[in-house]
């Protein structure tokens, strides 16, 4: 078996990451749009855009996992910038914690341990969707 030459290494290394970084631009620039335009469209002081980006995210994850694992249909060279790098930008938990925290300072316990749970089970319920959405696929 040939052995890979430490050029070639560092070729599949930088391929990787630069496909990792564009997966992650487009994630960041896509959470953006839909969390703007969610939260234009629900108004009020509830974080409507980051929990509907957690809830698809959970959910486009979880399908992208269940093809990429249980059916091998996705390369490795596909699977990392896509879950790692645009899912991972998509989706973020920082901002959720933030955002409660937010809501906790300002007094609205009842919207921040909604934001906490409602994100948590919906999204837990939305990635065991996915999966089965993935796995039920021909």
């Amino acid at each position: 078996m040939a052995r890979s030459s430490p050029g070639r290494a560092c070729d599949d290394l930088c391929m990787t990451l630069l496909f990792l970084a564009v997966g992650g631009a487009f994630g960041a620039v896509s959470r953006y749009l839909v969390q703007g335009w969610v939260q234009d469209l629900a108004g009020g002081r509830f974080p409507w855009g980051t929990f509907a980006v957690n809830i698809s995210g959970s959910f486009a994850l979880g399908l992208v996992f269940a093809l990429a694992m249980d059916r091998a249909i996705l390369s490795p060279e596909i699977r990392v910038p896509l879950m790692v790098g645009f899912i991972g930008s998509y989706t973020t938990f920082s901002t959720l914690m933030l955002e409660s925290w937010t809501l906790a300072e300002e007094g609205d316990f009842t919207r921040m341990l909604f934001n906490l749970a409602g994100s948590v089970v919906i999204g837990m319920i939305a990635v065991v969707v996915g999966l089965a959405a993935g796995r039920a696929l021909p």
